[in-house]
C-alpha cells in the first residue's frame, strides 16, 4: 500500500481548474456509473496500463477516498508520467460542492 502522504497530491480545487491535464477516475465500474467528475477518464485501476494513456500529459488521478488513486499514481510516475493524486477522491470533490454526473444526470459517490 502507499502512503498517501508520500505520494505527490492535488487539491479537489486544483483538479477541478485544472483544464489541461488527465482527470483519471480509477474507482470500479459500479462506482463510476453512480456519479463521477465531468470529464473524468474512466479506467478501473486493476485495468491500468500505463502505455495506452497519452504520453506527455499531466495525469490527476482520483477515487472514492485517494487510496486507490495513490497506487495510480505511482505506478504512472514509475512509468514516467508527471501524476499526482487528487486528495480526498470523490468524497472531497463531492463535499467541495463540485459537480457529481452520471449518465442520467446528477451522480452520487458510493
Amino acid at each position: 500500500m502507499p502512503d498517501e502522504q508520500l505520494v505527490p497530491t492535488v487539491t479537489v480545487h486544483d483538479a477541478h481548474a485544472d483544464g489541461e491535464a488527465l482527470l483519471l477516475d480509477v474507482r470500479e465500474p459500479e462506482e463510476w456509473a453512480a456519479g463521477r467528475a465531468p470529464g473524468a477518464h474512466h479506467v478501473p485501476l486493476g485495468r491500468l496500463d500505463p502505455t495506452a494513456l497519452p504520453a506527455g500529459r499531466r495525469v490527476l488521478c482520483i477515487c472514492r477516498s485517494g487510496g486507490r488513486s495513490a497506487r495510480a499514481t505511482e505506478v504512472l510516475r514509475a512509468a514516467g508520467f508527471e501524476a499526482y493524486n487528487v486528495a480526498g477522491g470523490m468524497q472531497a470533490w463531492m463535499a467541495a460542492g463540485l459537480q457529481v454526473v452520471c449518465d442520467t444526470g446528477p451522480g452520487r459517490i458510493i
